[in-house]
């Protein structure tokens, strides 16, 4: 697809300042779409709270409404249904798919991203290492949470599987699991240096999953292996699912630096056209993002390049962007966030000259 630098649509400045002043969207006329029921999150006492960090989101192809989609939350073991219809999201099953434990204990899947290509759903764990710790004890849960997450799901889910009213499945859906991934991201010769190590110290950690044809392209928050450069990796997703051989192909995306001149890495990936668009953010956490830290890309697979530089977004992170429809030089698109209440929907339009 063919990109030129893009200017921020309108809205959208009073969208994001919504999220840290209430009532800032709504005196522009645009709102966070509702959710219906409840976007489940982390499990206290048995019992789901509502999703405070929504991770990522993926539909069957649009435009037409309703859309079957897949929405992550990285503080729990699976996926949830959501029915997209223009203005509303209906969250219907919860769809379990690690049932990893340590000590009776069940381990987070720590999903960051989600895609969809051809009746499959792909769910992808982040595949990295919160902490080394010098007590045995604690540094073998922490190697049990670092396995945990360490895998990837497809799931075999159509509109005829799931009651499109409700989001309700009709049937058990099949999943495959694989950890093929992480092999060969621990026999690539540049991300191998960043397998197992924090985040804090440049480890690894994917925050995006995008699926073309028979290739699968996981995006990485970190590390960022230059000054300013980020990767994308792919791999045949019959290396993954059906045992053949393959290897990684590694992309290096130059994403310019954030607020603090540090490089930008990946928080969200997904296909659009001919393309990909991504969302570039920090490496590193922070408590206050600031002007300049995230921004929308526009990637063909060799060049990224910047179409929507956001404002501020205070303590909330845009975790997903869901591509809805393109008009021409306008593309609408829904975004969510991490630290928002079940991941605050916001539809935005951003104008391509």
């Amino acid at each position: 697809m063919s990109w030129s630098k893009a200017r921020l649509a309108p809205a959208l400045l009073g969208i994001i300042l919504g999220l840290i002043a209430p009532g800032a969207a709504e005196a522009e006329g645009y709102t966070s779409w509702p959710v219906k029921n409840r976007l489940q999150g982390r499990v206290d006492n048995g019992q789901p709270e509502k999703s405070e960090d929504v991770s990522g989101i993926a539909c069957t192809p649009g435009p037409a409404f309703p859309r079957l989609c897949l929405v992550v939350d990285d503080e729990t073991q699976g996926a949830q249904i959501v029915v997209l219809t223009d203005g509303l999201l209906t969250a219907g099953d919860f769809i379990p798919l690690s049932h990893d434990s340590y000590d009776g204990k069940p381990l987070e899947l720590d999903a960051e991203g989600v895609a969809y290509a051809d009746g499959f759903f792909y769910v992808i764990g982040a595949h990295g290492r919160a902490r080394h710790e010098k007590d045995s004890a604690k540094e073998a849960r922490s190697v049990a949470r670092a396995a945990a997450t360490r895998k990837v799901f497809r799931i075999a889910l159509s509109a005829d599987t799931v009651d499109l009213a409700t989001g309700k499945l009709k049937g058990k859906p099949e999943i495959a699991e694989s950890a093929a991934l992480a092999t060969m991201l621990q026999q690539d010769p540049v991300l191998s240096r960043s397998f197992d190590q924090p985040l804090a110290n440049h480890g690894m950690t994917i925050e995006g999953v995008a699926v073309r044809g028979d290739t699968l392209y996981a995006a990485f928050r970190g590390p960022v292996i230059e000054d300013g450069v980020a990767v994308v990796a792919s791999a045949p997703l019959n290396a993954l699912f059906g045992g053949t051989a393959g290897g990684l192909t590694l992309h290096r995306l130059a994403l310019g630096k954030d607020s603090l001149h540090q490089g930008r890495g990946i928080r969200d990936l997904s296909v659009e056209g001919d393309g990909f668009l991504l969302v570039a953010g920090p490496e590193a956490d922070r408590k206050l993002s600031a002007a300049g830290d995230y921004a929308v890309f526009a990637w063909d697979g060799k060049t990224a390049q910047p179409i929507l530089e956001l404002p501020t977004t205070g303590k909330v992170k845009l975790e997903a962007l869901l591509p809805l429809e393109r008009k021409g030089k306008i593309l609408r698109a829904l975004l969510m966030f991490d630290g928002a209440k079940e991941g605050a929907p916001t539809p935005v339009e951003i104008t391509l000259p």
